[in-house]
């Protein structure tokens, strides 16, 4: 679904004048923060999944769909681009959102204790086992387990866990009963496993088993109209309230809108993260020793021209209808803390008395 009033048609860096119309330039204009969360607030946001550019629309919908049921989804993207988020996504509007959500990082698992901790040990099992332990697997029982890099398992692996998810059924090291489990899996890679299985890295029948729903993540470059929205998004979670950002400078907003982001949405909220810890004053501006890139202009979309104070109500009053007054629910779409939504509202009822 497309939110109207903010979801707009991508244009690449360098877009034709004519478009200013319909797009805002940063050497012409300074952005308001207040404006980025009304579109926040419009925005649809799935366990921080921002975006509303065209390919996020599209993640969007396969999600609504995933979600739906409990058929295994592998989600396909590089590095940084939110595989993660989409997994919760999946989860937290699915059958199982009461269910424990399990990550499993199959690049970072012990070599030698990795079957242990996929599917548990039973005391005594090896040196070292002094007590019984549940593993990864059965500890997402009734829920979900999310198989981040499944691309990394070794081949050993990869065919005791095709049989967990055809049979429903884990065995611990050094038990010779098998355990039942009900689990949903949904595994992530930014390895290219179609490759992967032509050259016998990866078992051809836990790819098929695991790729019943396919989700590419795109990358920030390829949706750079939704920087605004991300750049507010981590403002709010990463700036000191004691020294609140008011507006953000041209020079910024030329940087990161040219930029080609290798490290995707992970380097971003980094770079603005050390735009914070090295700048002071309320402008945010692009601190730190990176090259200018040879683009320097990028169009985002119009703000809008209302009085900071009339946006900031405009959002915060969207965000409550949209979530049937629901004022937790509200903050967390704003991007702000619960306590200041709570100020804000009073402010309001004192200012209509």
């Amino acid at each position: 679904m497309r939110s109207g009033a903010c979801f707009v048609e991508e244009f690449p860096c360098g877009a034709p004048p004519e478009a200013a119309n319909r797009f805002w330039h940063p050497e012409q204009h300074n952005l308001e923060l207040t404006a980025l969360r009304t579109q926040l607030a419009s925005a649809i946001n799935l366990e921080g999944l921002i975006g509303v550019s065209a390919p996020m629309q599209a993640i969007h919908d396969l999600i609504r769909k995933a979600s739906s049921g409990l058929f295994p989804v592998m989600i396909h993207g590089e590095t940084g681009t939110g595989k993660e988020l989409v997994a919760r996504s999946i989860h937290s509007f699915g059958p199982r959102h009461r269910g424990p959500f399990v990550i499993v990082d199959c690049s970072s698992l012990s070599p030698t204790l990795i079957e242990s901790e996929l599917f548990g040990h039973l005391r005594g099992a090896f040196t070292g086992a002094d007590a019984a332990q549940k593993g990864l697997v059965e500890a997402a029982d009734t829920g979900t387990c999310f198989l981040d890099e499944i691309g990394e398992l070794p081949s050993e692996l990869q065919a005791k866990l095709l049989r967990v998810i055809q049979e429903r059924e884990v065995r611990p090291v050094g038990s010779t009963l098998a355990r039942t489990v009900n689990v949903r899996f949904i595994a992530a890679t930014h390895r290219d496993l179609r490759d992967a299985v032509d050259k016998g890295t990866f078992r051809s029948d836990l790819f098929y088993r695991t790729n019943v729903i396919s989700i590419e993540v795109p990358p920030l470059r390829e949706r750079k109209i939704d920087i605004p929205l991300l750049v507010a998004q981590f403002l709010a979670k990463h700036a000191d309230p004691m020294r609140p950002i008011e507006r953000i400078s041209d020079d910024f907003w030329s940087f990161v809108g040219s930029f080609s982001w290798p490290g995707n949405v992970r380097e971003l909220e980094n770079f603005v993260v050390r735009c914070l810890a090295l700048g002071s004053g309320p402008v945010l501006r692009k601190e730190g020793d990176r090259a200018a890139p040879e683009i320097t202009a990028c169009y985002f979309p119009a703000m809008g021209t209302q009085s900071l104070a009339a946006l900031e109500r405009g959002a915060i009053l969207k965000a409550l209808e949209a979530t049937e007054g629901d004022k937790v629910a509200a903050a967390r779409i704003l991007g702000i803390g619960k306590t200041t939504l709570y100020r804000k509202l009073k402010e309001y009822r004192e200012s209509a008395e």
